[in-house]
């Protein structure tokens, strides 16, 4: 048996060809197999491992170098500062998708002075990230969250019920948005649809790892945006506000789709925290 310090090194001198942050995923990886909080092992650093645990990080470290992503081995991922179930039916929620639900949030607040309830719609929710984390911050809101994959609409709902907003959310089955659709407009519009053009997708370290229904953009990776945008006019109320995720070098062709759409709007471009174009901004005025 070897102890916790011990057996962090040698794991993440193991992942170095395989991780750009070995020595977390290690922590993460043995917590994960312990059952404990991270803090405990930097605590605990002369505790032993016994076999049997011994034997599941291997055969956890063996997945990812096997090329499966840190999240679904973990069975978890942190998104907005909430703990999210995945599994390999959805997409693994992205740091740079926060960008959306700050906007959200901030929007949200803004405009509900008065504390009346209004609905959202979250156009493919996989996992519920946004729909769940907007729930979570607003508590008025009612959201209306659709994916075409079944498999990713149980993940988001037990995500609902795990952060107690299961009964704000509704979770349908649907391509883009309900079908009959909604008889009310929505206030707002949120989406990260896949926007990955086929040909690029299929080089990417990600391809066959990750969910390619939640990925896949179609062949200029506006397959999808091009169709909400087409149908969200209808859709989105006076005043209301739509945000959509963009692959950052979709700024331009997202804004040429978003003005044809949209006769009268206010239409921006937001960029991440790496500079690049990442959100697709449309306010009805």
């Amino acid at each position: 048996m070897t102890d916790i310090a011990s057996t962090l090194k040698e794991l993440a001198s193991r992942l170095r060809t395989h991780s750009e942050t070995p020595e977390l995923d290690a922590q993460l990886l043995l917590a994960r197999t312990l059952n404990r909080p991270r803090s405990w092992l930097a605590a605990h650093p002369e505790a032993r491992l016994d076999p049997e645990p011994a034997a599941a990080l291997e055969a956890f470290a063996r997945r990812l170098e096997g090329g499966e992503p840190l999240p679904y081995i973990l069975g978890k991922w942190e998104f907005y500062s909430l703990s999210f179930e995945v599994t390999p039916d959805v997409l693994i929620p992205r740091p740079e998708t926060e960008l959306l639900v700050e906007r959200a949030i901030a929007w949200a607040r803004r405009s509900n002075v008065a504390g009346q309830a209004f609905h959202v719609a979250d156009v493919g929710t996989g996992s519920g990230c946004i729909a769940v984390s907007l729930a979570v911050n607003v508590p008025e809101i009612q959201v209306t969250a659709t994916d075409i994959s079944a498999a990713a609409l149980t993940v988001a709902q037990r995500n609902a019920e795990k952060h107690g907003v299961a009964g704000r959310i509704t979770f349908l089955k649907a391509d883009l948005f309900p079908d009959p659709l909604s008889p009310s407009p929505f206030s707002l519009i949120t989406a990260n649809l896949p926007y990955i053009p086929t040909s690029v997708l299929h080089r990417l370290p990600i391809f066959g790892r990750e969910p390619t229904l939640a990925l896949d953009g179609g062949e200029d990776g506006l397959a999808l945006i091009r169709r909400l945008l087409e149908k969200a006019p209808r859709l989105l109320a006076p005043g209301g506000l739509l945000l959509l995720e963009i692959e950052a070098s979709q700024g331009a062709a997202a804004l040429s789709l978003a003005r044809g759409a949209f006769e009268k709007a206010e239409i921006h471009l937001h960029q991440d925290l790496s500079g690049r174009d990442r959100l697709l901004e449309v306010r009805l005025t």
